[in-house]
C-alpha cells in the first residue's frame, strides 16, 4: 500500500477521537510528586493503535494522554500540535522526559519500556523528572482535569 493511500485512511479512522465510553481509560498519578498527569489516559497496546497514535487528533486536553506500549521512540510527523513526553522502563520508573515537542520530530530512549503522550505543559505542571514513579489506576469517571 501506498505511503499516502495509507495515511489518509489513517487519518479518516481516527479524525475524531472516541467516545469516553467505547474506551478503557486509566489515571497516571506521579507517586513521588503527589501529582497526577491525566486523568483520562488512552493505552495503545496493539501494532494499530500504536501506530496511529494520536495522528489525526486535532488537540489533546490538559487532563488526557495515550500510553504507548510497547514503545521506545516515537515521532511527531502530521500531527498538529506539540505534545510532552514521559519515557518509562518496565516498573513505571521515570527514564526520560521532553516536553513540547513539536509537530515534525522524532524523539527515544532506548532504555524505555514505554511512553506517555500528553498535553504540552504537564510535564512542567506536574514536576515529573527522570526517576520518579508513576502508578497507573483505573480513571474516575467524570473527573475533571486533576493537576
Amino acid at each position: 500500500m501506498k505511503l499516502t493511500v495509507w495515511l489518509r485512511e489513517l487519518l479518516r479512522e481516527r479524525r475524531e477521537p472516541l467516545p469516553a465510553a467505547a474506551r478503557q481509560l486509566l489515571q497516571i498519578v506521579n507517586c513521588t510528586r503527589k501529582t497526577v498527569l491525566a486523568s483520562a489516559l488512552e493505552v495503545a497496546a496493539t501494532g494499530k493503535e500504536r501506530r496511529r497514535g494520536l495522528l489525526g487528533r486535532e488537540t489533546l486536553a490538559s487532563n488526557e494522554g495515550l500510553w504507548i506500549v510497547p514503545c521506545e521512540s516515537v515521532h511527531t510527523f502530521f500531527m498538529r500540535f506539540a505534545i510532552d513526553l514521559v519515557y518509562l522502563d518496565r516498573r513505571n520508573r521515570v527514564r526520560k522526559v521532553r516536553s513540547a515537542v513539536p509537530p515534525w520530530r522524532l524523539s527515544a530512549c532506548f532504555s524505555a519500556h514505554s511512553v506517555l503522550e500528553l498535553a504540552p505543559g504537564t510535564i512542567e505542571t506536574t514536576g515529573t523528572k527522570k526517576g520518579d514513579e508513576l502508578e497507573f489506576q483505573p480513571a474516575v469517571h467524570g473527573s475533571a482535569d486533576n493537576q
